[in-house]
């Protein structure tokens, strides 16, 4: 009995390995990197090794000591591996601007004299004797740092090791992070807005108008994002076809600015999402008993009230379902937001992308994409909780 009870663990086992192993690959494997890549700073280390132990020992209230400069000395004439070099020239750049210059002015000097002989690192360049550039090096060393995670959040330690605020004209994460939410709350309204009364026509309706309503709503699913947001970037131009419909039947005289703004992001997000809300309210009032309004209307109670009262309540748990499933999307959205916004329109995932592919910063990437996955997690977890709400049914 044992022996046929393992053999059919092993078969489910078997079963299911393909998906686990799809799960390990695709999503564990890449948060595992994006979480230890946010806290892992060992650039400085890995380049310049010998510099690394010496500032390890160095006390930052001490004048910098001669063994840490000809420890840096020594680590520049034996740069071999370019790759590295350069990510810890940008490391160290980041932190303090002109430490590019610095360095390499610094390595082809060191290059240019004997291997044994000493190199004074002030009559190379004077910037040597400021404490901020040995500072600087000192912090990069450590492998593990908060220093993605507080720049995430526009903050950063000072000298003293203390967790400060960052400069006014540095500070523009927290700005982004705001405008990302409130944007996404704004396309959540109008799809609540929209949804709402379009779930109750498709519920109410029979026969083939309740197929073509429904299937109004996945049409634009089985659309390419993309097709879609270049659809809306060719009606929203000053001679596309809204603006022309407008001017058209006289509602206004010129052009109306829909594009490169925050308008025309809303609007294409709010077409783009809408079905995420109509289906989960669609999924709530088609279960609720059709003759509870007319029970309500007998008992004295207007539409309105009756509305508000009876069907509004009972259908709350799809309306809140729905509008966590459009925030949730709208949270990580790249593509309209580019193409359709202007400067002061882009969303965080823009950012990310910026620090990903346009700087190489990866670190950066990965300490916005962590605050991303916090919050798209956190809703995600009240979304599965609205979602095991038990329901009104018909029976």
């Amino acid at each position: 009995m044992t022996r046929v009870v393992a053999r059919a663990r092993l078969s489910a086992l078997a079963l299911i390995a393909p998906l686990a192993l799809f799960l390990a690959v695709f999503f564990v494997w890449p948060l595992v990197t994006m979480l230890t890549t946010a806290v892992t700073d060992g650039v400085v280390r890995t380049a310049f090794p010998s510099a690394a132990e010496a500032a390890a020992d160095w006390n930052r209230e001490m004048p910098v000591p001669a063994a840490l400069a000809q420890a840096l000395v020594a680590d520049l004439r034996g740069v071999e591996d370019q790759a590295a070099f350069g990510d810890a020239v940008r490391r160290l750049n980041s932190a303090v601007p002109g430490y590019r210059s610095l360095l390499s002015r610094t390595l082809s000097s060191a290059r240019s004299v004997a291997p044994d002989a000493p190199v004074d690192l002030e009559a190379i360049d004077p910037r040597w004797g400021e404490a901020q550039y040995w500072t600087a090096f000192a912090d990069a060393v450590p492998r593990f740092t908060d220093r993605n995670l507080l720049a995430a959040v526009d903050l950063s330690r000072n000298a003293a090791g203390e967790v400060v605020s960052g400069a006014g004209e540095a500070s523009a994460n927290r700005v982004i992070m705001v405008r990302t939410f409130g944007i996404a709350a704004g396309v959540t309204a109008l799809c609540a807005a929209i949804g709402l009364p379009y779930a109750m026509l498709a519920a109410t309706a029979t026969g083939w108008l309740r197929m073509a309503l429904l299937l109004a709503v996945l049409l634009p699913l089985w659309t390419s994002l993309l097709v879609r947001t270049a659809a809306w970037f060719i009606l929203l131009q000053n001679e596309g076809l809204i603006n022309w419909t407008l001017m058209g039947l006289w509602i206004t005289d010129s052009p109306i600015a829909l594009i490169f703004n925050r308008t025309g992001v809303v609007i294409a997000m709010t077409h783009v999402l809408l079905p995420f809300m109509v289906l989960p309210i669609y999924s709530v009032i088609v279960g609720i008993p059709k003759n509870l309004m007319q029970a309500a209307g007998s008992l004295g109670a207007p539409p309105l009230r009756a509305f508000f009262h009876v069907l509004l309540p009972l259908s709350l748990p799809g309306l809140l379902s729905g509008s966590l499933l459009v925030f949730m999307v709208a949270l990580g959205y790249y593509i309209t937001p580019a193409l359709l916004g202007g400067a002061n329109d882009q969303m965080i995932s823009s950012v990310i992308a910026f620090y990903a592919m346009g700087t190489a910063n990866w670190g950066m990437a990965a300490a916005l994409g962590i605050f991303l996955l916090t919050a798209t997690m956190a809703l995600y977890a009240v979304y599965s909780r609205l979602s095991d709400t038990p329901q009104m049914t018909g029976r």
